[in-house]
């Protein structure tokens, strides 16, 4: 897994980091945000698309959430209310209730990865681990497809604020998440030297760059020279003013939240405008064995109040008809309550919401029985939920890609589309 940017097969750890420290000094002085971006978000809707996944480590209580049982020994405390869909959710999500008509739940998901990691890769990728091959995750094939829509982004395709996200794989380290915290704030990227003996450095090193690619040493120097010329971009672009969340006026700030989650939804808002095609926004701390409910009490409104903004915000900017939003976590929660009144983890029957880019609202497709101990409908999986994913964002499902053996390898790991979410 890719917890921090990784060194390019054939590329020793310290020749690529000592290269990478050099190039991340590159950042110029910040630049005043343009005030057209606004005005262009209907351009720029209708000129890319892009996916925002709300990624909800630990493995959230779905059954407290999206699909309440109450009455049910399983049911909990917490109660139901209506939504502006056809369905309910948790009465510590009255912000996101209003908001359903722009989504839909999945109720249900089945999978077979109740371990963190391993559930966690399979929920990135659609394949389980493989100790012979790294898989791409669902954010670098997304950014891979899509980024030559945007050619006027000069900053990643594949951010992830709060948190890691799964690697590149075999796709490359041109697609590998790149790292933010939800301040905005990224490691190494202050000037040391003045920017004109900077690009003398420049020069000298792509001079070395193209030396070492001429004399074809493998993939890895052609991978290191897109990574360094990625980062020379990004550090000199005007566009890293997405980063900055505290520019936004102060109600903005405060409709989504002081809270990480609140401006990491708002960073995700600031960099679909700008083109990024994928942004992850990490808010862990849901491995909830024990005082479940009393946990809930906090997670649940500060969940509520930052993804019920950005669903406001991005339907009001005109950008929401072109970007998907996903809430998930590697799996759900046991129905049974444990003496810690807490829920274990939980693969069988649990769900996942996402809307956008065409997905219809106000659905609840799927069904779990009456103590959501099991799935009674057509069961869905990773690779059903990424098939319906590329769908909405005009990504064709007969994509493959070959992997350095020469394996071919289907997009979204050959899944099926959910029809409920699109008919």
């Amino acid at each position: 897994m890719f917890d921090e940017c990784c060194t390019p097969d054939g590329m020793s750890r310290r020749h690529f980091m000592r290269h990478l420290a050099g190039a991340s000094a590159l950042a110029m002085p910040a630049f005043a945000l343009t005030r057209t971006l606004r005005a262009n978000a209907q351009m720029l809707s209708r000129n890319h698309k892009s996916a925002i996944l709300i990624w909800l480590g630990g493995g959230p209580p779905t059954i407290d959430m999206w699909d309440l049982k109450p009455g049910a020994p399983t049911g909990g405390p917490l109660k139901p209310i209506s939504t502006a869909g056809d369905f309910q959710i948790s009465e510590r999500l009255p912000l996101l209730a209003k908001q359903m008509n722009r989504l839909s739940v999945v109720r249900s998901m089945s999978t077979r990865e109740a371990d963190h990691d391993r559930g966690r890769y399979y929920m990135h990728t659609g394949f389980v681990p493989n100790p012979s091959l790294e898989y791409p995750s669902y954010g670098s094939v997304v950014a891979h497809q899509l980024e030559a829509k945007t050619p006027e982004l000069e900053i990643p395709p594949f951010v992830a604020i709060g948190g890691a996200s799964e690697g590149p794989g075999f796709l490359g380290m041109a697609y590998a998440p790149f790292r933010v915290d939800a301040g905005g704030q990224i490691r190494d990227a202050q000037m040391v030297v003045p920017w004109e003996r900077m690009a003398d450095r420049l020069k000298l090193l792509s001079a070395l760059e193209t030396r070492f690619i001429n004399e074809q040493r493998g993939s890895a120097a052609e991978e290191h020279a897109k990574v360094l010329a990625k980062t020379q971009d990004l550090l000199t672009s005007k566009q890293m003013e997405a980063f900055k969340v505290r520019s936004e006026p102060q109600t903005m700030q405060e409709k989504y939240g002081n809270t990480n989650v609140g401006r990491g939804c708002l960073m995700a808002r600031r960099l679909v405008e700008v083109g990024v095609p994928f942004i992850e926004v990490d808010f862990g701390g849901w491995d909830l064995h024990q005082n479940c409910f009393t946990q809930l009490d906090t997670k649940l409104p500060e969940l509520d109040q930052a993804f019920s903004a950005l669903m406001e915000d991005l339907a009001q900017r005109g950008l929401l008809e072109s970007t998907v939003v996903m809430c998930m976590g590697e799996f759900g929660r046991t129905p049974r309550i444990n003496g810690n009144q807490g829920r274990d983890h939980f693969a069988r029957a649990w769900s996942v919401v996402l809307g956008g880019a065409g997905i219809k609202g106000g659905r609840a497709v799927g069904k779990t029985n009456a103590d959501g101990t099991s799935v009674e409908t057509e069961a869905f999986s990773s690779e059903d939920l990424m098939a319906s994913v590329c769908k909405a964002l005009d990504i064709s499902l007969q994509t493959s890609f070959t992997t350095p053996s020469g394996r071919p390898i289907k997009i979204a790991g050959g899944g099926k589309v959910i029809s409920e979410l699109f008919g």
